[in-house]
């Protein structure tokens, strides 16, 4: 099973599609995030939900073998 983090933002009225854009890119390459989700309201306003995969951690060597 997967598991993800997920990070809400929201671009106020009057952003433009450039600086948007911008914002996604840079959060995609510098922050590993993908777009999940992005709704645009009638009043301009951008509601965007980016996730990224949260990774566990397993431990290499068992208990067992770590007491020896």
């Amino acid at each position: 099973m997967t598991d993800y983090e997920y990070q809400r933002l929201t671009l106020p009225r009057g952003t433009s599609r450039n600086v948007a854009q911008r914002l996604l890119t840079d959060a995609a390459e510098h922050g590993h995030w993908e777009l999940d989700r992005l709704r645009l309201y009638p009043d301009g306003t951008r509601r965007v939900v980016l996730r990224r995969r949260y990774l566990k951690v397993m431990p290499t060597l068992r208990r067992e073998l770590i007491s020896r």
